[in-house]
């Protein structure tokens, strides 16, 4: 059965363009197109479509504004399409925390349709969205400011470094998971799977919503309480490294993928159990969020075989339940929870929600 796949723009030639590279896939059926929200909202209703493509700057209801309503009311895959330029980037990154589930920049398609080439990414960004689970959205309130701090935990209760990884639905379930990180954490590494040029957006919008400071990683960047750092796109792996008496800092390095990715949660995962070795595996927690594919379950393992802390978003909670089923698969989950649960669990005095 075909993915059936609604354009929403406001452009006539972006819409064709979309329709035309949709339109060659033999498992892709383009339903329809709309030039704005009101369009596209009648659509929807009558005809369903599993994944919708849909720009952000359009005239009368803003695209971020018509995802919220979409969430809310009728969850559906959405891919963001949208220009790179810094308010472009701002806003897909507001738009992948509201539930979007992939964004592609307009700069990646060609301008006339005879000119989209066959590597152009859209096309496998809707046959793994058209393949997530998705759940309604209750309104959220604007935010200002990050939410009062939660009572501090016992430093005893706490590792010395804290990785996470994540790919398809990871930017909303990191917004959620940060939100519970204290002003004064663990040094955090996190690699999302995400399209480069959105990924310091990301970042900085992260940094005005939550109590630590959050930032693209740089090689050779020390590992301080209190920050979190971001891989920053698609062009090298980041890494742990060894800062002598200074503790730990970050190191980005050239290579190819690593199960399928660059940068690859494998890849830090794997550096930190490297570094660590056996007798320092307590000092670490490695956590797996919602995505597609295996990246990360093989880095696990090697944090669990070192005697790292473990945790796998639950299969209930996760837009795809790919990457922690493939951890959990290995033995390399020492904990499988809610997301909503996995920061408590990090920062209570004492282990919580263990099965």
């Amino acid at each position: 059965m075909s993915i059936r796949v609604l354009i929403v723009d406001d452009s006539p030639l972006m819409r064709a363009l979309l329709q035309h590279r949709l339109g060659r896939e033999s498992d892709i059926a383009v339903i329809g197109t709309a030039a704005d929200a009101a369009e596209a909202r009648q659509m929807i209703k009558a005809l369903d479509p599993d994944v919708v493509t849909l720009d952000i700057e359009m005239p009368g209801m803003d695209g971020l504004s018509f995802l919220e309503k979409i969430m809310q009311l009728r969850p559906t895959p959405v891919i963001l399409v949208s220009g790179a330029t810094e308010e472009g980037a701002s806003a897909t990154a507001r738009g992948l925390q509201l539930g979007a589930v992939g964004c592609i920049a307009k700069s990646q398609l060609r301008v006339r349709p005879s000119d989209v080439v066959d590597d152009c990414p859209l096309v496998e960004m809707v046959r793994e969205a058209a393949r997530v689970h998705l759940h309604p959205h209750p309104a959220r309130p604007a935010r200002h400011a990050p939410p009062p701090a939660p009572a501090s935990p016992t430093a005893a209760a706490l590792p010395d470094i804290i990785v996470i990884g994540a790919s398809t639905g990871g930017v909303e379930a990191l917004h959620t998971l940060l939100a519970d990180f204290p002003a004064d954490c663990p040094p955090t590494l996190v690699v999302q799977h995400i399209n480069g040029c959105f990924a310091g957006a990301i970042a900085q919008s992260f940094d005005r919503a939550v109590r630590p400071r959050v930032m693209l990683a740089e090689s050779d960047m020390p590992l301080e309480r209190g920050t979190v750092l971001f891989a920053p796109g698609n062009e090298r792996h980041l890494q742990v490294a060894n800062a002598g008496s200074r503790g730990y800092r970050c190191i980005l390095r050239e290579g190819d993928p690593v199960s399928g990715h660059r940068p690859s949660v494998d890849r830090l995962f794997a550096s930190l159990a490297a570094l660590l070795g056996g007798n320092g595996g307590s000092r670490a927690l490695g956590v797996l969020l919602t995505g597609m594919g295996q990246d990360g379950a093989q880095g696990m393992a090697q944090l669990a075989s070192i005697g790292a802390r473990t945790i796998a978003q639950d299969q209930e909670s996760c837009v795809v339940f790919g990457m922690p089923r493939a951890a959990i698969e290995l033995g390399a989950a020492g904990e499988v929870l809610p997301l909503e649960k996995i920061g408590s669990a990090i920062f209570a005095p004492a282990r919580v929600g263990l099965a």
